[in-house]
């Protein structure tokens, strides 16, 4: 590889590419004001009321995006080939495609284009046709002016091809952007893809894949431009499917947030699972076992069968219907073999109850047409809408709430052994009734286990409408029934997974992922390990791997390809003189660039706040992204990272919960630059 600033022209290279990059920023604004004139245009151009609705909205979606896109460099890197398709081209590479007029060849080229992918793939083996892969360094939190661009990089890969050489050369612009402080929301990693990453965002959309991830192998990030590169690659079928992110919470959701509007993506709904099943907000709190119980795939069944214990297959008398003077009569016998077939053929419930219904018209328009001939539309819909037939259909397959349903299993005993009979024992059923009664089901209060529940109901009654494709952040997390939420939203879709087993920290966690892809309705998904990482230091990395050994699960270390990052103990007398020492850790931390977290057990966070603000340390809470010092829960860091990470006490936090270890393991992994553990007792690892 032969570095650019080594090349005595690099000057008036970069006077050239800056000069194109302002090209570039003239094309854009070009663009996004073609956008807002093509609206004015569109609305104006004479349609239908709904072709011209149509017409609208999609031109000012287009505008909107245009306009909401943030600031940044144009391009960050360029390909020049001279063999292949591309013979004697080059591009530049950026989050999106820009160009002075449509048919005019691009000034800058869609990182997701097939062509990109040579950015990403090209090597001294194959170099794919590029002659030059050149890198652009631009100033650290650059808006985009073009005196930001400070360097350029350039590897000749037909060079080293010819030379011999075995590999190129590690890129000095990658390291440097890998290991740059994080201070805000998550960076997009358009410019550093590693070719693994590479193929996972490029997967076929009717694949699903699961990506078990170390810590610091991008895997947060490789599921968002994944999303990205879908949007991109099948635009209608997104539109049309729709594509959903799920994060593990809100504060997670926070730091990811600017990830896919960075790539020109503005439309994605990014939510949690919790949020996408709160038919109720969540007002009662489960003891610890009755949340396991509830969240168990056991529980998938009892509600089944609660649901379908409400269709009588023994109609107990013949149905008449009255048609003016006339009325149609339709045998008991008729009755319950409709039922029964349908309920055999076990549709969505509120499926099933039409589908009797149709099945009962049918047999009174069979009989009219042989005594009368062929019956309208009108005649049909007033048979299918009589109050005969209604009433019949509340007797066998009556309508159901499913909050009445919950309400009715989880406080009747005698209900509730009937439908978990040889599924739990009566100790279990006894853990799963609510201690309260309430007067009926609009006053109950609702747990966050209840909801989960109360959506198994929902979906059994009637399909949930789905997504065209999911992705699933923190997945080593979602119990059975959870993963059977997602599973319902992804019927007719697929899936991108992202997790890491060692990482598992609710009382449900994962073990293997593929129990995980089966309740998720994926059981064939690939699983694709991700174990080298560029954002851990290899010295937390080792560390960590030295936990790894003492959970229960079997995932491969990871390895990191960070030279640099720091290590330290810093261990005290005894607890009273941890907040001192926590303080001067973070003084310490301070005296860096980068930002700042200090992970604690709960019962140490309000000491360590009290600290550090007697010190005249502000100090944040994990929701107030782009603060330079956090105080965080063990809890709640999981997906989260810092430049330095202070742990205090880790004992504290292993013993804090059942998977206290895996905590111990997430809060670890969670530096970028510098982790330091202050402790007074030994440590678990």
């Amino acid at each position: 590889m032969t570095s650019a600033s080594a090349d005595p022209t690099l000057k008036e290279t970069l006077r050239r590419e800056r000069a194109h990059h302002d090209r570039c920023l003239a094309a854009l604004a070009a663009m996004v004001d073609g956008a807002q004139r093509q609206v004015v245009v569109g609305e104006d151009v004479s349609a239908s009321g709904a072709d011209a609705e149509v017409l609208g909205y999609q031109l000012r979606s287009q505008a909107k995006e245009m306009r909401e896109l943030p600031e940044g460099p144009l391009f960050f890197g360029r390909l020049d080939f001279d063999r292949g398709d591309h013979s004697g081209q080059g591009y530049h590479l950026g989050r999106l495609r820009i160009t002075e007029h449509p048919a005019a060849p691009p000034l800058v080229v869609d990182w997701r284009a097939p062509v990109s992918r040579a950015f990403y793939q090209a090597s001294v083996q194959d170099p794919q046709g590029v002659a030059v892969r050149r890198r652009f360094g631009w100033a650290p939190g650059s808006a985009g002016d073009s005196a930001d661009l400070t360097g350029l990089e350039d590897e000749h890969l037909s060079e080293c091809e010819h030379l011999g050489e075995g590999r190129s050369a590690p890129s000095a612009i990658v390291a440097r952007e890998i290991e740059r402080p994080r201070i805000g929301p998550m960076r997009d990693i358009a410019a550093t893809i590693q070719p693994e990453q590479d193929d996972l965002v490029r997967g076929d959309l009717a694949v699903s894949v699961c990506v078990q991830g170390a810590p610091g192998t991008g895997k947060t990030a490789v599921g968002l431009h994944r999303a990205a590169y879908l949007l991109y690659t099948h635009p209608q079928r997104m539109r049309r499917g729709g594509l959903l992110v799920l994060g593990p919470n809100r504060t997670f959701l926070s730091y990811i947030s600017q990830v896919l509007p960075a790539l020109g993506e503005t439309g994605v709904r990014q939510s949690t699972l919790q949020d996408e099943i709160a038919r109720h907000p969540v007002t009662a709190t489960d003891p610890r076992q009755t949340a396991v119980l509830k969240h168990d795939a056991r529980m998938a069944e009892v509600l089944r069968r609660a649901l379908y214990a409400r269709v009588s297959t023994e109609p107990l008398n013949p149905l008449e219907i009255k048609d003016g003077s006339y009325s149609w009569r339709v045998p008991r016998g008729e009755l319950a073999r409709i039922v029964a077939d349908v309920r055999e053929e076990e549709p969505p419930y509120g499926t099933g109850r039409e589908r009797v219904r149709g099945r009962v018209v049918r047999s009174v328009q069979l009989q009219a047409e042989r005594r009368a001939g062929p019956q309208n539309g009108a005649w049909v819909q007033r048979i299918s809408r009589s109050r005969a037939v209604g009433a019949f259909l509340d007797v066998v397959w009556p309508k159901v709430r499913p909050e009445e349903l919950l309400a009715e299993l989880l406080t009747d005993g005698d209900a509730l052994a009937a439908h978990a009979d040889g599924l739990f024992d009566a100790g279990e059923q006894q853990t799963l009734l609510w201690g309260r009664s309430p007067r009926s089901w609009k006053s109950a209060r609702w747990s966050a286990a209840d909801l989960v529940l109360l959506d198994e109901v929902a979906g059994l009654v009637e399909h949930p409408e789905g997504y065209g494709h999911l992705v699933v952040d923190e997945a080593q997390d979602l119990s059975p029934m959870e993963c059977r939420a997602i599973a319902r939203r992804a019927r007719f879709g697929s899936l991108t997974v992202l997790g890491d087993l060692a990482q598992g920290t609710t009382p449900w966690a994962a073990r293997s992922w593929h129990t995980v892809l089966a309740h998720l309705g994926k059981p064939d998904a690939t699983v694709v390990p991700l174990t080298v990482g560029f954002r851990v230091p290899r010295a937390v990395v080792g560390l960590a791997n030295r936990l790894l050994a003492r959970l229960d699960v079997e995932v491969p270390a990871g390895r990191s390809l960070r030279q640099d990052g720091e290590l330290r103990m810093r261990p005290v007398a005894d607890a009273e003189a941890l907040p001192e020492a926590v303080v001067a850790a973070v003084r310490d931390a301070l005296a860096q660039d980068g930002s700042v977290g200090v992970v604690a057990a709960d019962e140490h966070v309000e000491d360590v706040r009290r600290a550090l603000d007697a010190a005249g340390i502000p100090a944040a809470g994990p929701d107030e992204i782009g603060a330079r010092v956090s105080v965080v829960t063990a809890a709640v860091v999981k997906g989260l990272e810092y430049d330095h990470v202070v742990a205090v006490e880790p004992a504290a936090i292993a013993e804090a919960e059942e998977r206290g270890l895996h905590r111990l393991y997430v809060v670890l992994t969670r530096a970028v630059s510098r982790l330091e553990v202050v402790h007074g007792r030994p440590l678990p690892f």
